[in-house]
C-alpha cells in the first residue's frame, strides 16, 4: 500500500488502488470468503447450518460461490467453496457437478445477485442479536455511533416466509433490498451486501454489533438526523466495509 494512504497497513490488498487478472480476482474473492465463513464459524455462527456467504465469480457473473453443504464455517477453505450457477447448478473447484448447497442460501442469494449487478457478495446467517431484533419489525436507529453506518442505507423485509422454500421468496427480499447494504429480514435476521466480499462481510459484523445495542438499549434515544449524517460520511462508505473485515481478519 502507498506510505501515503491515510488508511492502516493492512495484509489485505486495497481493492480502490489494485488492479488484478480475472484468476487471480477470483483467487482473492474466494480466500476473503473463506477468510468470513471462519470468522462466522469463530463467533459460533451457523452452527446449526444457517447461514451463508456468497460471493460473485469475477467472469461468469451469472455465478456465485459457496461453502458446500454440510462443511462447519470453522473448516472453510476456499477448496471447499462450490461454483453455483444458474437453477442451483453447483459445481466443485474442478467442474464437476456435486450435490446441493443450501436451499434458502441459494434461493436468497441468487436473486440478490441478479438484482444488483454492482454487488459482489452477501451474507446472511442466525445471530444472537440481529435475529431478536428483527423479530421487532423496525428499523436500526441513530442510538450507536455504528449505527449511523446503516441509518440512511438500510431497508425492512416485513414478509413472514422466514424459511425461504422458493427463488420468489428471495425476489421478495431483493426487491425489498433495494440499493441498501442491510436488510432486516422479519423474524429471521440480518442480510449485507458490498462491493467487495470484504465489505459485505464487514457491514454484517458491524449490523450485528448495532443489533445488539438496539436489543439491550430498548429506550434509547436516537441522536438527530443531522449528527448521524456527519458519522455516516465516514463510516458508511464502502472502504469502511473493507476495513472492518481487516480488522476482523486480524483479529480472528
Amino acid at each position: 500500500m502507498d506510505e501515503s494512504s491515510p488508511y492502516p497497513p493492512f495484509p489485505g490488498v486495497d481493492p480502490y488502488r489494485t488492479k488484478r487478472t480475472p484468476e487471480a480476482e477470483r483467487a482473492h474473492r474466494l480466500e476473503v470468503c473463506a477468510t468470513g465463513y471462519r470468522i462466522f464459524g469463530a463467533k459460533r455462527w451457523g452452527e446449526l447450518g444457517d447461514g451463508h456467504i456468497s460471493a460473485r465469480d469475477p467472469e461468469m457473473t451469472d455465478h456465485f460461490w459457496m461453502l458446500d453443504w454440510g462443511v462447519p464455517f470453522s473448516a472453510a477453505t476456499p477448496e471447499r467453496l462450490v461454483l453455483v450457477g444458474p437453477g442451483g447448478k453447483v459445481r466443485d473447484h474442478n467442474g464437476d457437478l456435486t450435490g446441493a448447497v443450501n436451499t434458502a442460501g441459494y434461493n436468497i442469494h441468487a436473486p440478490v445477485h441478479e438484482a444488483r449487478p454492482d454487488i459482489v457478495a452477501a451474507a446472511h446467517t442466525h445471530t444472537a442479536y440481529g435475529t431478536p431484533w428483527s423479530a421487532n419489525v423496525e428499523p436500526f436507529k441513530a442510538i450507536s455511533q455504528e449505527s449511523c453506518a446503516f441509518v440512511f442505507d438500510q431497508a425492512l423485509f416485513d414478509d413472514e416466509e422466514v424459511e425461504v422454500l422458493s427463488v420468489d421468496g428471495g425476489k421478495r427480499i431483493a426487491a425489498a433490498l433495494g440499493t441498501g447494504k442491510v436488510c432486516i429480514l422479519r423474524n429471521h435476521g440480518l442480510l449485507t451486501v458490498g462491493e467487495t466480499v470484504e465489505a459485505a462481510i464487514g457491514w454484517f459484523l458491524m449490523a450485528e454489533r448495532v443489533a445488539e445495542v438496539h436489543v439491550k438499549a430498548p429506550n434509547a434515544k436516537a441522536i438527530s438526523d443531522e449528527a448521524a449524517a456527519v458519522a455516516a460520511e465516514t463510516l458508511g462508505t464502502p472502504h469502511a466495509g473493507w476495513r472492518l473485515f481487516q480488522f476482523a481478519a486480524l483479529n480472528a
